[in-house]
């Protein structure tokens, strides 16, 4: 699995297709974050955006490799494995692209509650905002393996539906990056820094579960 990811991760960096949400994800925060915000609420800013951008990646990732090596790889690793594999360099790439995110916005961002006057502890909500980012990065590559090929092959098709995924796992009651980001609002409102441990542990088992279908999906549909 190890050979296999270096393979995608290297493919992946040499196609630079990676820079399209790369940079629109830079242009957000460069608009949305001000600094001097209220930290948390920056926080929750810069994880929520970042699921659509993993599962912009894991698209990218999915569909990047040209037939005839993908059926090369397939046959010498087997389908399954590898595709799970440009699955796990999409969802690294992202956890990078947030952890980075996370750590520049946090000492640009003021170490206080909503209201202003209320104190929050930097390093924590530092560390809330890296948990509330995997979690979005993970539920966002999950959104991808289940917008893409093998599951959905019409471009089309596919892209919709990861638009509609990545705003539902946003704003749907019982989604987990949902109740990541809400977490750090509400934190910024109450002058508390939640740690979203239940989020993420739901998140990683959504894309578990999605990984492990589009390997299936991906082993029984290769020619």
């Amino acid at each position: 699995m190890t050979a296999l990811m270096r393979y995608h991760a290297a493919l992946l960096l040499r196609s630079q297709r990676w820079l399209p949400p790369f940079l629109l994800y830079a242009a957000f925060l460069a608009i949305s974050i001000q600094a001097g915000q209220p930290v948390l609420d920056s926080l929750g800013y810069t994880a929520a955006a970042l699921l659509p951008v993993a599962a912009w990646l894991a698209r990218i990732c999915v569909t990047g490799e040209p037939d005839a090596a993908r059926g090369c790889v397939a046959a010498a690793a087997g389908p399954g494995r590898a595709h799970v594999a440009c699955l796990l360099v999409a969802l690294a790439g992202a956890t990078a692209l947030g952890t980075l995110a996370i750590l520049v916005v946090t000492p640009l961002s003021d170490p206080v509650a909503s209201d202003h006057s209320t104190r929050v502890p930097l390093a924590a909500a530092c560390g809330a905002g890296l948990l509330a980012a995997l979690a979005c990065a993970l539920l966002g590559t999950a959104v991808g393996a289940l917008t893409s090929r093998p599951l959905l092959r019409s471009p089309g098709r596919a892209v919709l539906a990861l638009l509609l995924a990545a705003l539902l796992s946003l704003v749907a009651t019982g989604s987990p990056a949902q109740a990541a980001v809400r977490g750090l609002v509400t934190g910024s409102r109450r002058g508390t820094v939640p740690l979203p441990l239940l989020p993420l542990a739901g998140a990683a088992l959504v894309t578990a579960a999605a990984l492990a279908l589009a390997g299936a999906l991906a082993s029984r549909r290769s020619p």
